[in-house]
């Protein structure tokens, strides 16, 4: 009896300690994966922070000393950034900020009608119709950007914010629209047979049921909107022709100047204004964009 409690308390000890040499191996592993990641994501940051540094530096040392760390620190940069080009940079950040509201307004009314169209509603060549709606995900800019650019020139809309603004009230970011139509499918058909017991139609159900229900994925809508037309370069440097009219990311090309002195100073500097919004509205956000792409699909 002796003898096989002995061996019982060997197995014990030996068992308890696989289980310490296990927890060490998979703290250090927890260890160094994290400081792996903490350094990955240190390499992908650092042209941020080097942009952030730079923004404080005078021109003749942004490109001379490519380190974090500098002795020498200015605001000139912001002054002569905020002012230059014959307008404050005040003008650019307005004009943004209107393109942006249009935008969002716009896919947010339009993408969720046609989102609950697709959803909810029946009709005849319903599936040929989404399908075709989800084939324009796949075409490039390029094969749409001439035909476009003819129609809003024979409008006489060129030069206006126009171009940049009304496609949004028509549905034309795709992506929104499939978005919000995994949402709607998502929702339990009972709370739309309950509200058409109720009596309610389909202006109804889709005002007093529906879009409450879809704060996270109007939420996540609204999100990238602001992020992809903040940032977008492309439209507006194609159909604006004026300085006056140019949003930050047509603006911050003109501290660069294959003819003469560039002030990178004032463009570093500008960009880092130009980022604050972004930055600001992501994190704001954050919760209600986790929860828009989490819950979209799930049945």
């Amino acid at each position: 009896m002796t003898t096989e409690r002995l061996h019982v308390t060997t197995l014990a000890i030996g068992s308890d300690g696989w289980r310490r040499a296990h927890r060490r191996r998979r703290v250090t592993v927890s260890v160094l994966k994290h400081a792996g990641l903490i350094a990955l994501s240190f390499v992908m940051i650092y042209p941020l922070i080097w942009l952030v540094v730079s923004s404080f530096k005078p021109n003749g040392e942004i490109f001379t000393d490519l380190s974090l760390f500098t002795s020498t620190h200015t605001l000139e940069n912001y002054v002569k950034g905020w002012n230059s080009q014959g307008l404050g940079f005040q003008v650019f950040l307005g004009n943004s900020s209107l393109l942006v509201l249009g935008a969002i307004v716009g896919n947010l009314i339009s993408c969720s009608m046609a989102a609950y169209a697709f959803a909810r509603l029946k009709f005849r060549l319903r599936s040929l119709y989404f399908a075709i709606m989800l084939c324009t995900i796949m075409l490039p800019i390029h094969v749409v950007l001439v035909p476009q650019f003819i129609i809003f020139k024979n409008l006489g809309w060129l030069g206006t914010f126009l171009p940049l603004i009304v496609p949004k009230f028509l549905a034309t970011d795709a992506f929104f629209v499939f978005l919000m139509v995994q949402f709607i499918r998502a929702l339990p058909t009972e709370l739309f047979e309950a509200a058409l017991i109720d009596g309610a139609g389909q202006v109804r159900t889709f005002l007093q049921v529906t879009i409450p229900l879809m704060v996270p994925a109007l939420a996540t809508t609204a999100i990238f909107t602001f992020i992809w037309t903040w940032s977008d370069f492309f439209g507006p440097l194609i159909y604006l022709r004026t300085t006056p009219k140019f949003p930050v990311s047509v603006a911050l090309k003109g501290f660069v100047d294959a003819q003469s002195t560039s002030d990178y100073g004032g463009m570093f500097a500008m960009s880092v204004v130009s980022l604050l919004p972004l930055f600001i509205v992501f994190a704001i956000g954050q919760r209600w964009l986790l929860r828009g792409i989490a819950t979209t699909g799930i049945k």
